[in-house]
C-alpha cells in the first residue's frame, strides 16, 4: 500500500486520533489538563516513529521529537498543544471539549488552533512510518505549551536548546487560510510594541464647576500629546526615525502583493463601513499598509467618568494603550526608545501634568524572502497538494513568535494554514472542516517530498 492509499484507507483512524487529542483539556493560562495532554501527545509522537523528549522551560514543557534518516536536509515542525479558555460556555452549541462532527466540521476547542493542524503534520509523518516509506527529509517537532500565553518562554527555549532544534527550515501549520478559501502560504509576520501612556494632574478628581478653568485636565493634555504622533494622514507616524530600519519591499514581494485577492466593497461591508470607503485604494496599497508597513494604533483611551447619566468632574488621570505593529527589520527596543523620546519632546511644554510610559510587551517582526529555495519548495508542494495556485502572502498583518526561528535560530520559516477561514479560533464553536484536516495531512506529505529535493546549505 502506497502513501496516498494508506491515507485514504485510514481516514477514520486519523480522525479518531485527532478527536482524542482535542478532547483532552490543555488550557495554558490556567494550567488545566496541560500535563495530561503533554503525556498523550508524547505517546502519539512515539507511535509515529519519533524519538521524543520533554524539554523543560520555566513554564509548560516543550515536546521535542526527531526522526533522523541521514538526509541532507532537516525540517523542524512547530505547533502548540495548548488552547484558549473555552468561555463563554453558554455560547457553545456542543460542549467545548467533546469533539462533535456536524455540517462536515469538527467542533471543539483546539480543533483549528492548533491541535487539528499539528495532528495533520504528525499523521503525515506517521503515514511514512506505518507504510515503511522512507522519509525524504530529517524531521524534528517542537510542540510548545504556551502559545496561548504569548509564548512566554519560547525564545528562552530556542536559545537554550539551539543545537537540538538546529534545522534548515521551520514549517508551521496554524491559523486560517485566506478569506477567499484558497490554500495559503505565509512568509512572515509583523512584530508588536505595546505601551501604556499615563497622564496625571491633581491627586484626585476635582469639581468641574468649582475648579474648572484652574485645575489641569489630563485628558486634554493626553489627547494633544497623542495628536502629535500623526502626520497629515493617519497612516503616517511622525516619531523621528520610526521608518529608518524598515526593510524595503522587494520586486518579488511587490509582485505577490499585486496578486493578492481583495474585494474593497466586501471588506468595507464586513466592517460596517460605507461601500465606497476604500475607493481609490488598490489591493496592493491595502496589503502594503496592512502587511508591509509599521503602524501606530490607539487601542484604548480611559479617563474620568463614562457611566450612565452625568458626573461633573475634572479627572485626575488619563491613560491610553497603544500598539505599534512593526515590520522587518525594526527592533522593538529601538522603537520603544524612540517613542519615549518623542513623547518627552512633544510634552516638554506641558508642565501642569506628568507623563509616564510603561512597556507592556513586545515581539520582533519576521520575514522570509519568497525567492528562497525552501519557500519555493513549499509553494510547489501546496500547489500540488491542493491542485490550485496558493495565495502567497509575504507577511501577515498580525504578530506571531516567528522571529525565534528567523532571528534566533537563523533559518527561514514558512507557515501554511490548513484551517478554514471561518474556523472561529479563540471563539465559541471553534472548528476545522474535515476536508481541511485531511487535505492538511496530504499537504504535509507533499511538503516533505519537495523539501527532500533540497540540500542543507550547511553541508
Amino acid at each position: 500500500m502506497n502513501l496516498q492509499q494508506y491515507l485514504e484507507a485510514h481516514r477514520q483512524e486519523h480522525l479518531d486520533m485527532a478527536c482524542r487529542l482535542m478532547a483532552q483539556k490543555s488550557i495554558s493560562p490556567t494550567g488545566e489538563g496541560m500535563a495530561e495532554c503533554a503525556a498523550l501527545l508524547q505517546s502519539m509522537m512515539e507511535d509515529a516513529g519519533l524519538r521524543t523528549e520533554v524539554l523543560g522551560t520555566p513554564g509548560h514543557p516543550i515536546l521535542f521529537g526527531e526522526i533522523n534518516v541521514g538526509a541532507p536536509f532537516t525540517v523542524l515542525i512547530y505547533g502548540h498543544y495548548d488552547v484558549q479558555p473555552p468561555e463563554p460556555l453558554e455560547a457553545w452549541v456542543s460542549p467545548p471539549f467533546e469533539p462533535t462532527i456536524r455540517n462536515g466540521r469538527i467542533y471543539c476547542r483546539g480543533a483549528g488552533d492548533n491541535k487539528g493542524q499539528l495532528m495533520a503534520n504528525l499523521l503525515a509523518v506517521r503515514a511514512f512510518h506505518k507504510t515503511g516509506t522512507p522519509l525524504p527529509v530529517n524531521v524534528k517537532f517542537c510542540l510548545e505549551g504556551e502559545e496561548e500565553s504569548s509564548s512566554a518562554n519560547l525564545a528562552w527555549a530556542v536559545e537554550q536548546y539551539r543545537e537540538k532544534l538546529a534545522c534548515d527550515v521551520v514549517y508551521t501549520a496554524d491559523g486560517p487560510q485566506h478569506a477567499s478559501g484558497r490554500p495559503t502560504v505565509l512568509l512572515g509576520v509583523r512584530g508588536i510594541q505595546y505601551v501604556q501612556v499615563d497622564c496625571e494632574g491633581a491627586d484626585r478628581d476635582s469639581h468641574s464647576g468649582n475648579k474648572g478653568g484652574a485645575v489641569p485636565n489630563p485628558a486634554w493634555y493626553l489627547m494633544q500629546a497623542l495628536s502629535r504622533f500623526w502626520g497629515e494622514s493617519q497612516h503616517e507616524v511622525t516619531i523621528p526615525g520610526y521608518y529608518d530600519s524598515v526593510r524595503p519591499v522587494t520586486p518579488l514581494e511587490q509582485e505577490l502583493l499585486d496578486r493578492l485577492p481583495w474585494d474593497p466593497v466586501e471588506t468595507a461591508r464586513g466592517l460596517g463601513l460605507a461601500d465606497n470607503h476604500f475607493e481609490g485604494t488598490s489591493a496592493a496599497d491595502f496589503y502594503r499598509r496592512t502587511l508591509m508597513r509599521p503602524t501606530l494604533n490607539i487601542c484604548g483611551f480611559t479617563s474620568g467618568y463614562g457611566g450612565p447619566g452625568s458626573k461633573t468632574i475634572i479627572p485626575a488621570r488619563a491613560s491610553a494603550k497603544l500598539d505599534m505593529r512593526l515590520v522587518a527589520d525594526q527592533d522593538p527596543a529601538d522603537i520603544y526608545q524612540k517613542f519615549v523620546a518623542h513623547l518627552n519632546a512633544v510634552t516638554a511644554d506641558m508642565k501642569e501634568v506628568r507623563f509616564t510610559v510603561t512597556n507592556l510587551g513586545d515581539m520582533a517582526p519576521s520575514r522570509t524572502a519568497p525567492d528562497r529555495p525552501e519557500a519555493q519548495a513549499v509553494i510547489r508542494a501546496v500547489r500540488r497538494a491542493y491542485g490550485s495556485e496558493p495565495v502567497v502572502m509575504p507577511s501577515l498583518g498580525g504578530s506571531l513568535p516567528d522571529y525565534v526561528w528567523t532571528r534566533i535560530l537563523g533559518v527561514p520559516s514558512v507557515v501554511v494554514p490548513y484551517a478554514n477561514p471561518d474556523e472561529d479560533n479563540h471563539a465559541p464553536n471553534e472548528n476545522i472542516a474535515l476536508d481541511c484536516f485531511f487535505n492538511g495531512i496530504r499537504c504535509a506529505t507533499e511538503v516533505f517530498v519537495e523539501l527532500g529535493g533540497l540540500r542543507s546549505p550547511k553541508l
